[in-house]
């Protein structure tokens, strides 16, 4: 009998060889960003003959008897046709949620969060997230942005944002404050439009000035609301890596030996990793897409760990050891393709051995693996459950449908459209859309559109928002009350919350669907 090490050895070496676009197409589309109706609940999962749910209330319910249900390892069939059959059988959890979680039934992915609102993988004490992904860390009151960490407050409309506060349209920023459409900026405060610096304060377009002076030019650009999108749009794309030594790519912070790196901080000896690090180091890691916790280490071809060693080839693990090929455990270790168990050790296909059975079983299996060159495989195609477009990894990559579909994935043809309620009232995101509902109604295949909207008086996002007398920026409280239709004509509403920001901080009314917004903060350059 070989030792476990052994076959570790073999994954290691093989998934420390993966191309970065096949690491995007095999991990990655195991993390969905769209959300679903499905039996009547708000899912992750689509419906799809791949995959059964049931509500997260009645997955917690059942959860400590999946062992009861287990199975036998049949070697009259190959290693995954084995888990096949238990992973379709299991009802899933409509969401994944961890621990403890306060009003975030709209968020996927939650973790000890509270106040989170159509959002995705918001974590550890974090609170008040709309519309954004990878928020952990004790962050609060973040808005459209994506990859806030550490204690951050205050974000909006921004990207790859470490330990800072009152930061706008921006990208690449840490440990800084107020800061407005800049990038690349490090140890920064009052900074507006600046790039690549560090350790400076009132600065404009790199620019230092006097205090006095930099208060009346920021107030100045501060009151051309129709010019934000363009600030935002031309920050730089390319995060600078940053207290690192032996990285490469985009935005690695106070790392080591990275290759193939993109938003990664304190991780060394690692490739292929995205959306990766924690407040101390992580070791020895390769093909893995969302890991965190302090000091972790051995992670191979993983989709979305925490606080986790030793894990291979698996997805959505918590606090667990010693895993092969499973999906969704939390507790857990010396597992083997097993599915939602928690609190469980020596496992196989979710049936409980003895440690000394355990060890001659997945010595059996992984020597078949082994023999038939499956060992170091992730999960195989015609097993995902999800659309692949409507994952991060069509998010972060560029795959045709024709090359998705012929490796047995999932596409999604309809594009998504939220119905509005009946006699809703619309008003439109530009002015240049009143008076185009007829052709939209046409080119749509929406005929009732003019029907279920109230337009007799039309009107556009700029009857709702202005400057007053004093010179005071205003937005109509009635925004509420409306639906907003966007130049894709998709439909989207202001919450209470995102309506307080915008009024405290000065801010324009968004222009398009929060999901469009989102996707403006990835970006990855390959």
């Amino acid at each position: 009998m070989k030792d476990l090490k052994y076959y570790q050895k073999i994954i290691q070496d093989k998934r420390k060889q993966t191309d970065f676009r096949v690491f995007l197409m095999e991990i990655v589309s195991w993390h969905p960003f769209i959300l679903n109706k499905n039996k009547d609940l708000i899912s992750r999962f689509p419906k799809s003959d791949r995959v059964q749910i049931c509500s997260k209330e009645k997955f917690v319910e059942n959860r400590d008897s999946l062992t009861k249900h287990g199975r036998k390892y049949d070697f009259s069939q190959d290693f995954f046709q084995n888990f096949s059959s238990l992973f379709q059988s299991t009802p899933l959890p409509n969401m994944f949620h961890y621990r403890e979680n306060e009003n975030s039934d709209f968020t996927d992915t939650a973790v000890d969060s509270k106040n989170t609102y159509l959002s995705n993988s918001v974590v550890l004490y974090s609170q008040n997230v709309l519309y954004s992904f990878m928020v952990r860390w004790e962050c609060d009151t973040i808005l459209n942005s994506v990859y806030v960490s550490s204690n951050s407050e205050n974000i909006y409309f921004s990207r790859w944002v470490l330990q800072s506060y009152k930061v706008f349209y921006s990208a690449f920023i840490n440990n800084s404050n107020n800061v407005w459409f800049c990038s690349n900026v490090t140890g920064c405060s009052e900074c507006i439009l600046c790039e690549n610096i560090e350790n400076m304060s009132y600065c404009i377009s790199n620019k230092q000035y006097s205090k006095e002076q930099y208060l009346i030019e920021k107030q100045k650009i501060l009151a051309q609301k129709d010019n934000f999108p363009k600030f935002y749009s031309q920050l730089a794309q390319h995060g600078v890596n940053h207290n690192s030594t032996n990285v490469s790519w985009n935005y690695v912070i106070d790392s080591e030996n990275v290759v193939e790196g993109h938003y990664v901080s304190n991780t060394k000896d690692a490739s292929n990793v995205m959306f990766v690090g924690a407040k101390a180091w992580n070791k020895d890691l390769a093909d893995v897409f969302i890991v965190g916790g302090s000091w972790r280490s051995d992670n191979y071809w993983v989709q979305s760990t925490g606080w986790s060693d030793a894990i291979y080839c698996s997805a959505c693990i918590g606090y667990s050891n010693t895993i092969f090929y499973s999906y969704f455990l939390e507790w857990c270790s010396y597992c083997i393709w097993c599915v939602w168990l928690q609190n469980k050790s020596y496992c196989i296909l979710n049936t409980q051995y003895s440690k000394e059975d355990w060890e001659i079983l997945a010595d059996k299996i992984f020597a078949q693996m082994e023999q038939d060159n499956e060992l170091g495989n992730f999960f195989p195609a015609d097993m995902n459950p999800f659309y692949f477009n409507d994952t991060m990894a069509e998010m972060l990559g560029d795959f045709s449908r024709d090359e998705v579909e012929a490796k047995w994935y999932m596409w999604r043809d309809e594009e998504i459209k939220i119905d509005i309620p009946e006699w809703s009232e619309v008003i439109y995101a530009n002015p240049d859309m009143v008076g185009n509902e007829y052709f939209h109604s046409k080119n749509t295949g929406d005929h009732n559109f003019l029907n279920k909207t109230r337009n007799e008086n039309i009107r556009s996002l700029q009857d709702f928002q202005w400057y007053d007398e004093n010179n005071n920026w205003k937005i109509d409280p009635e925004i509420l009350n409306k639906v907003i239709v966007d130049e894709k004509w998709d439909y989207y509403r202001i919450v209470q919350m995102e309506y307080d920001f915008l009024v405290k901080h000065g801010l324009p009314v968004p222009e398009m669907h929060w999901m469009d917004r989102i996707k403006l903060n990835f970006w990855i350059n390959n």
